[in-house]
């Protein structure tokens, strides 16, 4: 059964982490390559409020906070430096408000639904209440409630899906559905290259790491009858979203076969109308074994959905991994490529696979058809 929601408008903002993780750092007897190629042996590296303020050759002249030795490790300051914007047209956060201040006059009830890293190091405690008080004291009287939902990769997919069934229930009428997610924290990297996740080079070398992001994005969804009450024109319809659970996960000593992403892409599929494949695919898979592995399970069971089911786009590539946003911003390059006729099809799947097993598929629909 299809779902009358409608993705609007989507904006990127990445790299606005840092109230949420911004530490103090020092990082000596590290090899450094820096951003016009020269590479410093033996250097140190120095962060003040999740800013760099120095990186030079030798001792720090004034270290700060946490003091992590790097010997024998190469770090690349700003590699992931990375405040970037996705388009879908001129000044899209000033349409994105506009279309949050139409809906207010117009009496449209809008939410607001967060995805967020599961618990980790570098991830603050209270991260959920913090996050919701602030929003709520920033926008008072803008939203009609707000959710979090703290599962890592599947989180914006998640907060989608709950937006999809209040939105039916006749909760609200539209919701922004965002992720917001770091991996940059100083203890965050430390976990990584712990639990060998790290991507990376030389004495070190873990070639099936990943490289960690931070990023944050949001969607608008809403039913065809607001949209038609404001005169709105969306970007893509979100047919459906799937969701299911992996027993075993990244960390245990079981084997996956891809049991909980083929369940959730089976219950995303089945809003695929009749003789119609999904074409486009976009991802979180981020270079580890694990996840490149339950795809592979996942496509084989599912094959006769998509036109070519080992085709897809994996954004970690270019942006690092960057867990809870993935979603959000995965569906807003979905309606990207529908909207600039980049597309192969009508129809695109963007899925995410949390470390904590929550599995997530949404099928999307070009807002031409």
């Amino acid at each position: 059964m299809k779902r009358h929601i409608w993705t609007l408008l989507a904006c990127l903002v990445v790299g606005a982490m840092t109230p949420l993780f911004a530490q103090d750092v020092t990082i000596t007897n590290a090899r450094i390559v820096v951003a016009n190629g020269t590479v410093i042996d033996r250097g140190s590296i120095v962060v003040r409020a999740g800013k760099i303020v120095s990186v030079a050759a030798g001792a720090p002249s004034a270290a700060s906070g946490q003091t992590i030795d790097a010997k024998g490790m190469t770090a690349m300051p700003g590699f992931i430096d990375a405040h970037r914007h996705i388009n879908t047209g001129p000044n899209e956060k000033a349409q994105m408000q506009a279309q949050l201040d139409a809906c207010s006059t117009h009496g449209v009830r809008v939410a607001l639904a967060v995805g967020l890293p599961s618990a980790r190091p570098g991830r603050p405690d209270e991260l959920d209440a913090n996050l919701r008080a602030a929003l709520l004291r920033h926008f008072p009287d803008r939203f009609h409630g707000v959710a979090t939902f703290s599962s890592g990769h599947a989180a914006g997919l998640l907060a989608a899906d709950a937006a999809c069934r209040k939105i039916a229930q006749g909760a609200f009428d539209a919701c922004v559905v965002a992720g917001v997610d770091s991996y940059l924290a100083p203890s965050s990297l430390t976990w990584l290259e712990e639990n060998e996740q790290l991507h990376g080079a030389g004495v070190l070398n873990n070639a099936w790491g990943f490289i960690p992001g931070e990023a944050a994005g949001a969607i608008i969804l809403m039913e065809r009858g607001s949209i038609d009450r404001l005169g709105l024109t969306p970007l893509a319809h979100l047919l459906s979203v799937g969701t299911a659970f992996e027993p075993n996960g990244i960390k245990s000593r079981s084997v996956c076969i891809g049991e909980g992403l083929t369940a959730a892409f089976r219950q995303a599929v089945a809003a695929v109308p009749s003789g119609a494949k999904v074409t486009d695919m976009f991802c979180d898979m981020n270079g580890e074994t694990y996840r490149a592995n339950e795809f592979g399970f996942a496509c084989l069971r599912t094959k006769e959905w998509f036109e070519s089911p080992s085709d897809f786009v994996a954004p970690a590539d270019c942006w690092g991994d960057i867990s809870a946003a993935s979603g959000p911003l995965g569906v807003l390059l979905a309606a990207t490529t529908f909207a600039k006729t980049d597309s192969k099809g009508a129809y695109a799947m963007v899925w995410a696979s949390s470390e904590s097993g929550e599995r997530a598929a949404a099928v999307l629909q070009a807002a031409s058809v």
